[in-house]
């Protein structure tokens, strides 16, 4: 089975290469813009500043053949497969990050925190982060 999937929007970055990207939000990553399209605009009615979000990425720069790593890029960590870690390389490079919107633009701009996504990331989709029963 196959499917298509398309970006929704993309990662204004100042992280231009994933070597010098931290490999999770919370390790130092800078605040970054969503750039929604704009057939998606209505799609962001109802969102705030200061919510959280989940922010699920096509990683375009990912190796899609790699299936074990050593975690946090440390050779010293045993070889893992990358479903037990948050490896970007991986047969489907979907990125999943938890941030917080900043500042909402008119213009279809979302301001997020701490993002570790390079520059240029497509967006595939933004959904709301649930506390709660619906989280477990």
């Amino acid at each position: 089975m196959t499917f298509n999937v398309s970006p929704i929007g993309y990662v204004n970055s100042t992280l231009q290469d994933r070597l010098n990207a931290p490999r999770q939000g919370w390790l130092g990553a800078p605040d970054a813009r969503l750039q929604i399209l704009p057939e998606f605009h209505d799609c962001l009615e109802g969102m705030q500043t200061g919510q959280q979000i989940w922010i699920l990425t096509w990683l375009h720069r990912a190796e899609r053949s790699t299936l074990k790593v050593h975690p946090g890029k440390d050779p010293q960590n045993l070889l893992t497969g990358v479903f037990a870690t948050r490896s970007p390389d991986r047969p489907n490079p979907i990125g999943l990050h938890r941030t917080r919107v900043l500042k909402m633009d008119g213009d279809g701009c979302l301001h997020v925190e701490g993002l570790e996504a390079i520059d240029g990331t497509p967006i595939l989709d933004i959904k709301p982060v649930l506390e709660g029963p619906a989280d477990l």
